[in-house]
């Protein structure tokens, strides 16, 4: 009887060895819960998931921990199944559920970072829809703009068709505007692979600020710029980091409207910001900033 207990203690042991080994090494996130629904035990992957440090959370209700997920995660139903999207566009597929040791009842938490799937499923999905949008108009817009046109010279020597002649300018314009709309809709999908180099955070900020003054002048908004003569050279790519400050100064431009104050500043080691005093943005549209072609 002695001996039988023994090996079946030793049995248990080395099986719960081997379930611990396996949380450690796990690509998913675990976490183990107590019959109050404190955290008992989580592995690594589940803590950088969390942006919690593994002893800040041990003891803690999912509630109580002041992170994103672990906030969505406090809302789940026992035996439920959910995707969480962040505001930093990651999604995780989370599982509450539970398993029986010793008569009771042990719920846990399996998180699993769905992020790059989803990306990559929706990116094709947009592509299609790009292509075959971008195709319609611009068949579409072509035939209508090479009528007008046709039309229009046929007016020139027809007197009292001046006003008429301008309408179809303006459809003719509208055409050309609708065709390179559709067209920077295409470029979403077409982005280069960066091509990265060392260059200045400061010359970056200066070429954008430089570039932007126009429009800012146009609105009567104060732009700023400061830089930091200790910013170190990052790698990245000019071309596409261009881009992208000058989308962001632009938003900043239309959430002030007319008469405001934007600032562009470098920060060591190597931080670029843009700040303003615009109205700002709700919940609502800052969960959805990352989805493809949303926009206020």
């Amino acid at each position: 009887m002695m001996g039988q207990l023994k090996q079946e203690r030793l049995r248990v042991r080395e099986q719960n060895h081997f379930l611990d080994l396996l949380m450690q090494v796990s690509p998913m996130g675990v976490i183990i819960l107590n019959f109050g629904g404190e955290v008992t035990q989580l592995n690594p992957v589940a803590a950088k998931m969390l942006r919690v440090k593994m002893h800040e959370v041990i003891g803690k209700k999912m509630a109580g921990i002041a992170t994103p997920l672990a906030l969505a995660l406090s809302t789940m139903e026992l035996e439920e199944t959910k995707d969480v999207r962040l505001e930093d566009a990651n999604i995780y597929k989370c599982t509450y559920a539970y398993f029986i040791d010793q008569g009771f009842r042990h719920p846990f938490f399996l998180i699993e970072r769905m992020t790059d799937v989803v990306m990559r499923a929706e990116k094709k999905a947009y592509e299609k829809v790009i292509r075959l949008i971008a195709h319609e108009v611009n068949n579409t817009t072509a035939g209508i703009t090479s009528t007008l046109d046709t039309l229009n010279e046929a007016l020139v020597d027809v007197e009292g068709t001046e006003d008429m002649r301008q309408v179809m300018q303006v459809c003719v314009e509208r055409c050309y505007s609708m065709g390179r709309f559709i067209t920077r809709f295409a470029d979403v999908v077409k982005i280069p692979e960066p091509t990265l180099t060392m260059s200045s955070l400061n010359e970056l900020a200066t070429v954008c600020a430089r570039f932007m003054e126009g429009i800012c002048a146009d609105r009567q908004i104060n732009l700023q710029l400061q830089c930091s003569d200790e910013v170190n050279d990052v790698p990245m790519d000019v071309s596409l980091m261009e881009q992208v400050l000058v989308n962001i100064i632009k938003n900043s431009a239309e959430s002030i409207g007319v008469g405001g104050d934007i600032l562009i500043r470098t920060i060591t080691p190597a931080t670029i910001e843009v700040a303003d005093n615009g109205k700002g943005i709700d919940q609502d549209t800052a969960d959805r900033l990352f989805t493809p072609f949303f926009s206020t």
